[in-house]
């Protein structure tokens, strides 16, 4: 299944890999150019394909843990200052997502939406010290009755050109469902209170709805 958010962008580069297949074969004589034209096309399909699919996932719905957002990979944990919403010191988690991971992201926790802002921004790389602050990026805070409120930030990276936000302030949400989209290439920060324990550790692989990041007894 792939995401909603890449239907139009499909449906383009398949029109346009049809074309590129017909005009080879109208056009190129020799077998073996032919032959690589056609498959950069469709090679070039496959990617887009991948890029937006949205595997279903059963998700261990509880209030008591919080779940991965996105599919990536651990780069940091660490204490920050937070100078947005919190304006005070907290745990920063992040998971940096290449190219070929999954780009959904979901609710990493039940809750009400207690804030969700959207700020332009640069294209530095990802996992750049300041693209948290600089970059193109969504902020959210949802109240969660164990956790309390917990923010999480959809960073946009160097190749990413769209952040897609589901989230709207008032909004009761559930873990795993649906939260939005990041365009080709980017990261997300989960903030939580200092103290709070962490499951994970750097450069562990995270699947987003599944691997527990925090999880209280």
């Amino acid at each position: 299944m792939f995401h909603k958010e890449g239907s139009k962008i499909i449906f383009i580069t398949l029109l346009l890999v049809v074309g590129v297949i017909f005009l080879s074969d109208a056009f190129i004589s020799i077998i073996w150019l032919k032959n690589i034209v056609i498959l950069l096309a469709i090679f070039f399909l496959v990617m887009i394909l991948q890029f937006f699919r949205n595997p279903k996932r059963e998700v261990d719905n509880s209030d008591n843990h919080i779940l991965a957002p996105v599919d990536g990979k651990v780069v940091v944990i660490e204490e920050v200052f937070e100078p947005e919403y919190f304006k005070d010191k907290r745990l920063m988690v992040s998971i940096f997502m290449s190219p070929i991971n999954v780009h959904v992201t979901r609710y990493a926790l039940n809750g009400i939406v207690k804030y969700s802002k959207y700020h332009p921004g640069k294209y530095l790389v990802a996992w750049h010290p300041k693209a948290s602050l600089e970059n193109e990026r969504t902020t959210v805070v949802i109240n969660n009755r164990v956790y309390g409120e917990v923010m999480y930030r959809q960073i946009a990276g160097a190749l990413a050109r769209r952040i897609i936000n589901y989230a709207e302030e008032g909004m009761r949400v559930v873990q795993g469902k649906d939260a939005g989209f990041i365009k080709f290439g980017s990261r997300v920060d989960l903030y939580f209170p200092i103290g709070t324990e962490i499951n994970v550790k750097l450069n562990d692989i995270a699947t987003g709805g599944k691997t527990v990041i925090s999880k209280k007894n």
